[in-house]
């Protein structure tokens, strides 16, 4: 096989679909194709060049047997390295790393944190040992972006034994931030940018001077905005409560946390922010304005940790994508001097904030699998 046939090839593992994307070698290398399995595990459906059709992928690893069998797909190239997206890194992996026993022991270690994200990555990442021997990985840690975090923004108010041992404030999405702190508008690209990644898992990051001070998520990826079936912020005496009153044992606690709450446990409808903007029923309403209000009541607290605010940037599905979540929340931060502008929030991506705007507003597309190929090329040195 020629250079020219060469490709790296990233995959970025959820509980319950296997993103993939294929890139010629070099930093940012031409995107030969992407995709996606969804539904893993149920009713499986994979999306590629603009079609999709229905598959069988009892777990993650049979979903990357179907993206490995495609015979134009990622795979089907001479492929020269394998980058994975790891949603927890814990304390010492602060940067990507080429897959070894040692690295694998350790991201195992840390997989309680991210119970969710951890194990399907890494049974992939094996399957794909197993199936492709002697090719390279390198693993690219969501936690990684946020270590940089001053110590007042690091911990917990709990003793200094267990923040050695790792209870601290992580931060997630680091890839997806990572990405938007590169290509930032100039007009806000050395400034404070409060950057809301809003999606099925939602976070909100501040970052100043394109590195990232702040984050809404701590320990884990349950804290900070509510999400599509995750709590968000919650009183640790919830869960005592829920223990000791009701008697729930830890597993189904955690169940409940993971899959039970946020927009789907809140509406009793769905985790779909579309279904519920579409939804006249108060609880699907009620859903809709605490997650406004909770993601406006992050970026006043992103300024705080800032010292000021300079800008707003709406990222990932949601943000992306749904004008009536980007301009309520611009309406709630009306008092920093945001304007929507209406017509430039329905056709973003771009700029959405008007000239009578004290501050600017963007809407930018994430590229977390761009990030992790990049520096996938790096550790290879291709």
């Amino acid at each position: 096989m020629t250079v020219d046939g060469q490709r790296i090839v990233v995959l970025n593992s959820g509980s319950s679909s296997l993103k993939f994307a294929a890139y010629r070698p070099g930093r940012d290398g031409e995107r030969l194709l992407s995709g996606e399995v969804e539904g893993i595990g149920g009713k499986a459906r994979l999306q590629m060049g603009g079609t999709a059709k229905d598959v069988t992928a009892a777990d993650p690893v049979a979903a990357m047997h179907v993206i490995a069998d495609l015979p134009d797909g990622p795979m089907a190239g001479d492929v020269v390295a394998f980058g994975h997206r790891i949603v927890h890194g814990g304390p010492d992996l602060d940067r990507p790393v080429l897959v070894d026993e040692p690295a694998l022991a350790r991201i195992d270690a840390v997989s309680p944190l991210a119970p969710l994200h951890n194990p399907p990555a890494l049974a992939v990442l094996r399957g794909l040992r197993d199936r492709f021997p002697g090719i390279p990985h390198v693993a690219c840690f969501d936690t990684a972006f946020h270590r940089g975090h001053p110590p007042v923004a690091d911990r917990f108010a709990i003793p200094e034994a267990l923040y050695q041992e790792g209870v601290r404030r992580y931060g997630f999405h680091g890839l997806s931030y990572q990405y938007i702190a590169g290509v930032l508008p100039p007009e806000i690209a050395g400034g404070r940018v409060a950057v809301a990644h809003l999606g099925s898992g939602a976070s909100m990051c501040g970052l100043v001077n394109r590195r990232s001070v702040d984050s809404s998520m701590g320990f884990t990826a349950l804290d900070g905005l509510p999400m599509g079936t995750r709590s968000g912020s919650l009183d640790a005496g919830v869960i005592l409560w829920l223990q000791q009153h009701k008697g729930w044992p830890v597993d189904r606690v955690e169940a409940f946390l993971y899959h039970d709450c946020g927009l789907k446990g809140m509406s009793g409808l769905s985790n779909d922010i579309r279904v519920l903007l579409a939804s006249e029923t108060p609880s699907a309403r009620m859903a809709v304005d605490y997650f406004v209000y909770h993601v406006a009541r992050t970026a006043g607290a992103l300024a705080s940790s800032m010292g000021g605010i300079d800008g707003l940037v709406f990222t990932a599905g949601i943000g992306e994508h749904s004008d009536i979540i980007r301009a309520r929340v611009l309406d709630r931060l009306g008092w920093m001097g945001f304007r929507v502008d209406a017509a430039a929030n329905a056709k973003a991506p771009g700029r959405i904030t008007g000239a009578d705007s004290r501050l600017p507003a963007y809407v930018i597309p994430t590229d977390e699998e761009r990030v992790i190929g990049n520096a996938t090329c790096a550790l290879v040195g291709v």
